[in-house]
């Protein structure tokens, strides 16, 4: 996600009124140097939530695809990169759904490395953890959304 340049900020900002324009400083306030990410996101962004997990979920493949195979230090070091992201921008959305959307999307990435995660202690624990976490983020949503995520979830463990 590359984020708008500041003069096109500063335009949108002219359309919003004083509280509009309150709350999202004090949002923006709780982030360091992502500021202008979440700002992108806040103007941009948060009307269509569901562009927003498209397009992360693209570069979450990119990412992956990036990954340097050659030995386990290197995809750990890379996957690990990979979860800061995806942590920052559900931090940006705040929405409960996107964030499963999001964790579901990266264990699915994670299948799909090679050499498999299965043969790395560190790996497998990072995966193990997160789809525990995941599991319980679950549990916070709707009831037919619990049963389509966990679902996923299944599939993508035999698979």
């Amino acid at each position: 996600m590359k984020p708008a340049s500041l003069p096109v900020i500063r335009k949108e900002l002219n359309h919003l009124g004083e509280d509009e324009l309150r709350q999202l400083v004090l949002r923006l306030g709780r982030f360091k140097k992502e500021n202008k990410e979440l700002l992108h996101y806040l103007l941009f962004e948060a009307d269509y939530e569901e562009g927003f997990r498209q397009n992360i979920m693209e570069h979450i493949d990119t990412l992956f695809a990036e990954i340097s195979h050659r030995n386990y230090y290197y995809i750990k070091k890379s996957v690990r990169k990979i979860m800061r992201e995806v942590r920052k921008y559900i931090r940006y959305s705040g929405n409960k759904e996107t964030e499963v959307v999001l964790l579901t999307h990266f264990l699915k990435a994670m299948r799909k490395i090679t050499p498999s995660i299965t043969r790395d202690r560190v790996l497998r624990s990072l995966y193990e953890r997160t789809h525990d976490s995941t599991l319980k983020k679950i549990a916070a949503l709707h009831e037919d959304l619990q049963l389509d995520y966990r679902q996923e979830l299944d599939k993508l463990n035999k698979g």
